[in-house]
């Protein structure tokens, strides 16, 4: 599914972990992976700009960080990023240059792009966020189905499936896609680039770029909507 591959969900240059993502063609492909990458990556940062704050936490000089959050390695913190009250970053995270992490968020397993903001009460498990992606008061990231089986991804609209052979998987949503108030992006989701949820759903599958989602039957392109207008 073309659609699903990193190079038509993300632009790389916005992540310190490109050289990661550019090993593999899909981004469930990568998370296993990030925990021994972000070690390695950690041990090369310059140490005039991060500061190394306990084992494997790498936080950048200029990141603000709240003193009642709390940061389990390995983790990297980016240049501007800011982390809010009781933000609960639980490993294996990257945070993006510029990104915030709110009252709440919790984060584990994920990769978080430059200028990415999950600001209230949001969780984000074993999964990516692409450049300025935006997370809704209150919307999750589901990473494990109710019966433990292996996720598969599946776009309804071409009948297309591929399994990942991992149990969790949350969700893969690309640059400039803004998730609504209260929604739940169910395991192995995939949003493309420049995408509205609207509050409130409860999303799966593979939603395509360029669009706006209703609910699962009012999928609308912004095409659609130029046509309308015109």
């Amino acid at each position: 599914m073309e659609e699903c591959k990193i190079k038509n969900l993300y632009t790389l240059e916005n992540t310190i972990a490109k050289p990661l993502l550019e090993k593999y063609t899909y981004p469930w492909e990568v998370l296993p992976n990030i925990s021994d990458f972000i070690i390695e990556l950690g041990k090369k940062l310059p140490k005039e700009e991060y500061d190394l704050i306990d084992e494997n936490i790498w936080i950048s000089k200029k990141a603000k960080i709240t003193k009642s959050a709390y940061i389990k390695g390995p983790a990297i913190i980016c240049e501007d990023a800011e982390i809010r009250h009781c933000a609960f970053i639980r490993g294996n995270a990257i945070v993006g240059k510029n990104t915030v992490v709110g009252n709440s968020t919790e984060l584990k397993n994920c990769i978080l792009f430059d200028n990415v903001q999950v600001p209230h009460y949001n969780y984000v498990g074993d999964s990516i966020l692409g450049y300025k992606s935006h997370m809704g008061a209150g919307s999750i990231m589901s990473n494990v189905k109710s019966d433990k089986k292996l996720v598969i991804i599946k776009n309804k609209i071409t009948g297309e499936q591929i399994e990942t052979k991992i149990k969790k998987v949350g969700a893969m949503i690309g640059d400039y896609v803004e998730i609504g108030c209260g929604s739940v992006l169910n395991p192995g989701t995939i949003i493309g680039k420049n995408t509205n949820i609207y509050p409130l759903s409860s999303v799966r599958g593979v939603i395509p770029q360029n669009s706006i989602y209703k609910n699962e039957k009012n999928i609308i392109t912004r095409a659609d909507i130029n046509n309308i207008k015109s």
